[in-house]
Formats: C-alpha cells, structure tokens, sequence
C-alpha cells in the first residue's frame, strides 16, 4: 500500500496528461482529480480496504513466489443495488477470471494494473463526426497498453478503456479489460500471446486435422528419426537395421503420444526417443567388450540397452507413481532446468561438425539452408503460412539430398579402382583406404535400406531377444531417467504457457512422468535403443506452427504408427547419408541447448546469483567430463575421434576394485548432463536467494483452485479413467 500511497500523485497527474494527449490541455472535457492515499497514524485495515474498492488499487507486491502481482477484492455493493464480480488476477498467466471489471459508479475513478488510478473522464471521447479516438495511458491514440514484465513470469497490460455506448444505463461507470497483451476476448476465454491458429481443445476439422498433424511431426523430423542413423552404425548394425529401427521409434513414438495426451498431462507434446538418452546410450555401446565383437554384436547391445532402460524405466514411474516427484519439484527450479537441458545439447559438439566435416560440400550448405530457413526467411508467407519456418529442416534435408545425388551421379566421390561397398576393413589398397570413410558417408547410393527392407513390417516386443540386465548399465539409466524427468518438468511449464493454460500442479506432473516411465518401459520392451520422453523441440514447434490442439498431435500421432507398417518409409529415412544427417544434428542440438536456456526467462536472468550457479554449473559439466574422457580407450581398434569420449567408462580414472561400480562411476562422471544437473541442483538449493529471484514455479494454489476448479479443467482426466486412479489410491496423480 506504501507503493500506492507515494506515487498517486505522479500517477494521477500522468494519466490526466495521457487523456488530454500529452499536451495539458483539455479535449472534450474536463478530466477529474482522485484524492491520493493519506497514510494515517491509526492503521485501520477496513479503511485500507474501502479506498481500494474506490480507486481500484491493485498492490504489484506479491510474496508468493514467481508472481508478478495478484489481488482479490470481495463484491462491493453498487448503487442502486447489486454487486460487482470477483477480480481475480492469475500471478503466473496474468489474466483475470472476469475480463471486465465494472468500479463503482460514483467513485469516479476505474482502476488500471500496478496501482494505476484512472479518472472515468479519461475513457474514450467521442469526435464530433461521430466517430472514436482511442486514448491510452501514453497518450497515443492508437495504442493504449501499456505492458510491464516482472521477473519474467508473465506480461500485465492495461487495455484501452472502452467507451461506453450512447443509451446505456449506469452513466458515468467505466469497463476496463484486463488481460496480457496480444490476448483477445472470446467466448468468455482468453488468448495469449501467441495468437494461437487453433488451441488446445480446438477442433479445426477432418482436413485441417490432418494437414496440421502431418506439419507438427515433419516439423520434428530431426527430432524422431535421426537418432537411429547416429546410434546403429556404431553398433555394427546393418542398413536394414537401421531402418528396422527407425520404425520402431515411429511407432512407438505414435503409440507413447497417443498415451500421454490422454492419460499424461494432456498437454500437446510429443513423445519420442530423445537425445537425453543418446549420450549414455554411447557410453555402453564402446564399453570395451564390446568393441572387439564381431558376429550378432548389434543384438548383445540393443538387449544390453533394453534391460537397462526397463530398470530406469521403472525408477521413474515409481518417482511418479508414488508422489515423490511432487516433492522434488520443490527443490526443481529454472535455474536447475536450463543448464541441464543445454548441456545435453552442447554435449555432442565432439560428434557434429567432426562428422559432418567429410563431406563439407554438402553439409556446409544443408546448415547455410536451415540457418536461411529458419532466421532469414522466417517473415516470408507463402499461402499465408510461413513454410520456410515450419518445414526448415525436411525442405532443406530434401533440397541438399538431391543435390547430393546429383554429386554421387556426377562422379564425385568415384576414386580409381575404389569400391563404396567394401568395407575399409577388407581393403587392401591404401589409397581406397584413406578415401573409404568418404565413400560410406558422404555417397547417397551405398545403403541398400531400400532394396532389402519389405514393403509391409509391424514392430513387435522383443524382436531382438530377450534383454539383458546388468547392474552397471541400469545405475547409469536410473540416474539418465532423473535427468530426463527434470527435462520434462520445465518443457511441461514452457509449453503451458504457450497454450495460454496454467502450469500444471505436482500432481499433473507426477501423473506425467509417471505415465513417462511407462512409456519408456514399453520402448525397452520393443527395443529402440533409448527411452520415450517428452521432445524438448516441441516448444519450438508449437511456437512457429501456431497449433497446439491436442486432437492434431493425436492424428499426426495415428498417421506415425501407421508409417512405421510400411516398411519402404523407415527404409528412405535410413538411407538418408550419415554426414548429412549430422549436418541436420548439429541444428538440432544447438536447439536443444539454446531451448534450455530460454527457461531462464521464468527466473531473474540478470541476478549475479543466477548468473554465477548457470556459468559454473555449465562450465563444470563440460569441463569435469572431459577430465575423465582423457583418458584413452584400450582397444586394438582405432576408435573415430567423435567416438573416444564415450569410451571413458572403461578406462577411467575412478578405480575401487569393483569392475561394475567402476564402469558406472566413471560413467555417469563423463556424462555432461549428470554433471551439470549436480552443480546447478546443489548450488540452487544452497545458495540464499529470494523466490523471487530464483524462479520458483507456482504449480498450483490451493486457494485458486477451491474457488476456479475449471483451472485444471485443460488436464483433467476422463470420468472413468479418474475414477478408476482413486480405486487405486492414485490421488497424488491430480486426479
């Protein structure tokens, strides 16, 4: 109230300037003066109360944590009987329950956000040929919102004052409209920012369905079929199996979504095999026996990945499960989400450039393109869509790959005497030696995906055999699947925002990273080599498509499973060469830390506290994993360079006579994520620091949700369904 009571006085005058257009005088009438708060010596809280309802003060100080200012006024009485709506202002969102507030007739004042007192002479003015001119806060006619971030949690705007209609009754009251920028009124609802094309329970109809399904995945290309072609050459599996691979993360990247958007947190997100799983996959396929195997060595490693990701699998869904998550959540916070999730980004700088750097004739244009795509033509509008934006990287793979054709066509990776079918391995020649790497990565004619994969293949359980379990490996997955959780949370919170929705409460985000373990279970069972989570480039598809209708995941869902029966889709993805693939990666990594980091903004990004705990946090996690990837693999075959990293498990410095602890410790220590998760959770949870500042998530007030049970109703699941969760005592799941 102190904040209210020293600065009426600038406020008010300010605003009677803006009316009158910035020049003092008047311009249709007379504009009235609200008597300032005069503090008095007796504190009196109903007297406090009275000239809050008068002026419609709002007080910008909030001690809950992440909040940049909420208020409830109870129903005052109007004149002439009958009473006002509840103001009620959402901290994290910004939006009030009812989007027009009507104040008192004979205060003669309306209030605006942040304690700004507007006088009712200061609405609207009507010209003299009948027509409106708009007068804001900054006196500009065209434009009277005035925004105000706080803390990055959320935009406050006031919106132009409505002028009240000739014949209407109440003369002399004022309508104000309340909600964030960009946010338009409709049915009763908002819009948030981002000006969604169809929101979350739209139905936009059987063809719009699919054309937006179809968009939302091939946006996520990159994301869902590029892993394979990284993870199965390195474990001396064949382009069939690539391809066999390949299909099996598009069904079950179909199947997990399909799941999580009805029984997770029904948020629109989209259910893959993600790179938080890649680095440690890496780590266990050059564990050091298995470098020397030579017959059936692709399946002894995909069933030595299966059986650890069941056990980490499990972990998590008893961390959902059993309400421990909604636990953790209080010790998770944006300043522990962002480093973390850029470091598993950044975490493959040894692997993208070094691979994609043999064939610089193709992979220096297929980035050049993306970066064009994506930054330089992202404005352009073809069709009233922004093309070049949405389908960066399948039109510019499409357009490079071509070009590699031409290339392999035209001769230029023919070497005398040379032959890209035989294995570097068998040939003799020294000369095709040093140019076989080339061949094998860089020509679009060397996999024979196509010509052996069948028309018709179905994904079944256990079709590489039944999985192995060893201690070692599932430590390693069980701390990876914590890893993965904490990616979730802050993808949850970002992409409900975007939504226009409020963040989910623990308990939603326990039933989701529940329902993730599941998921990851069934993707061991089925054997794609990683676990199921939630794509962190989601966020970034939801942000340049404008769609985030749950039913458009849910089509473009069905349309993958059914992909991945036509064996000939797997088989072209497969085929796609290596080099190029990595030259796709490296913008898709760059994403993934750059998406991280982009959760700072929930946080105060400029506190000295915030910025030390992220540098350090980032730079240990980078630097203390390649202290233990010095130390060289012992091996009788030459590793590739982008390999060694991951070979650190082995050979590590850690040594306490227990080879399987061994292999764990040194591990987890060479894994940047696991590092940089460690600093910034420690540090975070011990370095003092206001909530404020810290960027604390508001999951839910209890208080709010008595009151607005609607709030939830964006995750609530079917009748049945929640009926079912409490038989089994699942009330912790936010059912």
């Amino acid at each position: 109230m102190e904040t209210g009571s020293l600065n009426s006085e600038s406020l008010n005058r300010n605003v009677a300037m803006s009316v009158r257009g910035g020049t003092g005088k008047k311009q249709g009438g007379v504009a009235g003066k609200v008597e300032p708060f005069v503090a008095q010596s007796e504190h009196n809280p109903r007297e406090l109360r009275s000239w809050a309802k008068r002026t419609g003060f709002v007080s910008d100080y909030s001690g809950e944590a992440g909040t940049s200012g909420s208020a409830k006024f109870e129903a005052f009485e109007r004149k002439g009987g009958g009473s006002s709506p509840k103001i009620e202002i959402d901290p994290v969102v910004g939006r009030t329950r009812r989007n027009e507030i009507e104040p008192e007739s004979r205060g003669g004042a309306t209030r605006a956000e942040n304690g700004v007192v507007l006088d009712e002479r200061g609405r609207k003015e009507k010209e003299r040929d009948g027509g409106e001119r708009k007068v804001g806060l900054n006196g500009n006619a065209n434009n009277g919102v005035v925004n105000r971030e706080g803390n990055g949690h959320g935009v406050s705007a006031v919106a132009p004052v409505n002028e009240e209609k000739e014949g209407e009754e109440g003369n002399g009251d004022v309508k104000v409209n309340v909600f964030p920028e960009g946010e338009e009124h409709r049915d009763g609802g908002w819009r948030g920012p981002l000006a969604l094309e169809c929101g979350l329970k739209d139905n936009p109809g059987i063809v719009p369905l699919i054309y937006y399904g179809l968009q939302h995945y091939l946006s996520l290309t990159g994301s869902l079929v590029l892993i394979p072609l990284v993870m199965v050459p390195v474990m001396g599996g064949t382009d069939k199996d690539t391809a066999s691979v390949i299909s099996t993360m598009l069904f079950l990247s179909g199947i997990t979504t399909i799941l999580h958007s009805y029984f997770g947190t029904r948020l629109p997100l989209v259910q893959g095999s993600s790179f938080v799983y890649l680095a440690p996959a890496l780590v266990i396929i050059n564990a050091q026996e298995y470098r020397n195997l030579t017959e059936h060595k692709f399946r002894h490693i995909m069933r030595e990945l299966q059986g650890a990701i069941i056990v980490g699998s499990i972990f998590q869904s008893i961390l959902g499960f059993s309400g421990l998550m909604s636990v953790l959540l209080r010790l998770i916070n944006p300043i522990v989400v962002a480093p973390t999730v850029a470091a598993v980004g950044l975490a493959f700088f040894s692997y993208g450039f070094p691979q994609a750097g043999t064939c610089p004739e193709i992979t220096i244009p297929q980035i050049a393109l993306i970066l064009i795509f994506t930054l330089y033509l992202r404005g352009i509008s073809i069709f009233g869509r922004h093309l070049f934006r949405i389908y960066a990287v399948p039109l510019s793979l499409t357009i490079i790959w071509i070009y590699a054709s031409f290339l392999t066509a035209g001769g230029a990776y023919n070497y005398k005497g040379c032959n890209p079918n035989i294995p570097s391995s068998n040939i003799l020649l020294d000369a095709c030696r040093k140019h076989a790497y080339t061949m094998q990565h860089c020509r679009t004619d060397v996999s024979n995906a196509l010509a052996t994969a069948a028309w018709v293949r179905i994904p079944y359980p256990l079709q590489w055999g039944i999985p192995i379990f060893h201690f070692r490996t599932s430590i390693i997955m069980v701390i990876v699947a914590l890893v993965a959780s904490v990616d979730s949370v802050g993808t949850y919170r970002a992409t409900s925002l975007q939504v226009n929705s409020r963040p989910p409460t623990p308990g939603v985000v326990s039933r989701g990273i529940a329902l993730e373990g599941f998921c990851s279970i069934l993707a061991g069972l089925w054997g794609s080599g990683t676990g199921s989570t939630t794509l962190t480039e989601n966020m970034h598809t939801i942000d340049i498509t404008k769609v985030a209708s749950r039913k458009v995941v849910v089509v473009g869902a069905t349309f993958l499973i059914l992909f991945s029966f036509i064996g000939k889709v797997g088989a072209l993805l497969a085929s796609i060469p290596q080099a190029l693939a990595a030259s796709v990666l490296c913008f898709m990594w760059a994403l993934t830390a750059a998406l991280g980091l982009s959760n700072l903004r929930y946080s105060q990004s400029t506190s000295f506290r915030n910025i030390t705990i992220v540098g350090v946090s980032l730079f240990l996690g980078m630097s203390i994993p390649a202290y233990f990837q010095q130390y060289q693999a012992e091996s009788s075959l030459i590793l590739p360079s982008y390999l060694v990293p991951y070979a650190a498990a082995s050979s590590g410095p850690f040594r306490s006579g227990i080879k399987q602890l061994d292999f764990a410790i040194n591990a987890l220590m060479s894994l940047n994520m696991v590092i940089t998760l460690l600093v910034a959770f420690l540090l975070d949870n011990t370095v003092p620091g206001r909530q404020e500042e810290r960027g604390v998530f508001v999951w839910s007030r209890a208080e709010d949700i008595s009151t607005d049970p609607s709030l939830l109703s964006e995750y609530s699941l079917s009748k049945k369904v929640a009926r079912c969760c409490c038989c089994f005592n699942f009330k912790c799941l936010g059912v």
